[in-house]
């Protein structure tokens, strides 16, 4: 073979070789891209839990974490994905969070409480129920441990509306010996002390995040969680949007659409109040509103609130 055969044999070799390298380069990309988190900003979002039970958030900061490797965050299936809190202040009524503790929290066979009712009580936290039957209320002081839990101290315990906590001791009974709740998530008893895991007592999806303080209010108790040292902003492509949730990068899908990168502004229509939004009912509010693509490329959608909205789809 001549040396210009050999030499146009080595050269077609580098060319295939850097190809194929260039292709694994591609395939590799496009594999990090779509297991790579989707960042996400929401700012003023009543967010539903169900159709009554709804969590105002002011502000979070965090991202979107698939559930199962090559399968991306999808608004249909809220257990195709987690929400990784970096910060965020998270509101719930008093009557939010009884609803809370009784539809998901405490709603199994055989569950020690039920008929729970929570208020405030001169700044500190009341809840009454059913403890095995029998009528209950406790006045808690409500403070954030530093593993991130919500610690509610008794300072009083009646049972049948007579005070009961110097009896217990006397007997040396305590609400971790007469309640069992191995079986509530995000809840657990260590003497007379009930400690809260908010983000996980919420059903699908699944909520991360280190619970740094709470504060009470006349009917609501705000959640604040941090605890991750300077978070970077996540900036929106409108600087106009007051209400809103902001997706970018990795991959989204919501009903048959697929967007890579994500680059995704949802936007009130009416920001003279909170975004209602309801995500196991959110294609009611994405067929009643508007599009339109960023300079960026992005997308951007006005939705109106949930109840506005109308259909049930």
């Amino acid at each position: 073979m001549t040396a210009t055969g050999i030499a146009l044999i080595a050269r077609v070799g580098w060319l295939v070789a850097t190809a194929s390298c260039l292709m694994g380069g591609l395939r590799l990309a496009s594999v990090q891209a779509q297991s790579s988190p989707v960042e996400t900003a929401m700012r003023h979002v009543d967010f539903h839990v169900d159709s009554t039970l709804v969590m105002h958030i002011e502000y979070l900061r965090g991202r979107l974490i698939e559930r199962h490797p090559g399968q991306p965050p999808w608004f249909d299936d809220p257990r195709s994905f987690d929400i990784e809190m970096d910060t965020a202040s998270i509101t719930l009524s008093t009557t939010a969070l009884a609803d809370l503790l009784n539809r998901y929290v405490f709603n199994y066979r055989g569950s020690p409480l039920r008929a729970i009712k929570v208020q405030v009580d001169h700044g500190r936290l009341k809840q009454s129920g059913r403890l095995h039957g029998l009528p209950f209320s406790i006045i808690t002081d409500a403070t954030v441990t530093p593993g991130g839990e919500l610690r509610l101290h008794p300072t009083t315990i009646h049972a049948f509306g007579i005070g009961v906590q110097g009896l217990m001791h006397l007997f040396g009974l305590s609400l971790q010996k007469l309640a069992d709740v191995g079986k509530a998530p995000g809840v657990r008893i260590a003497g007379n002390d009930l400690l809260l895991t908010p983000a996980t007592m919420l059903p699908p999806p699944t909520t991360r995040g280190k619970l740094v303080a709470v504060a009470l209010h006349d009917s609501a108790l705000t959640l604040t969680f941090g605890g991750h040292g300077p978070v970077r902003p996540l900036v929106v492509p409108d600087a106009r949007a007051v209400n809103y949730m902001y997706y970018r990068g990795g991959t989204i899908r919501f009903w048959t659409l697929t967007m890579t990168p994500a680059d995704l502004l949802v936007v009130d229509h009416d920001p003279r109040d909170p975004f209602d939004f309801w995500l196991a009912r959110y294609r009611a509010q994405l067929v009643a509103g508007t599009s339109r693509n960023a300079a960026t490329g992005g997308l951007i959608t006005e939705w109106p609130d949930y109840k506005k909205a109308g259909g049930k789809r």
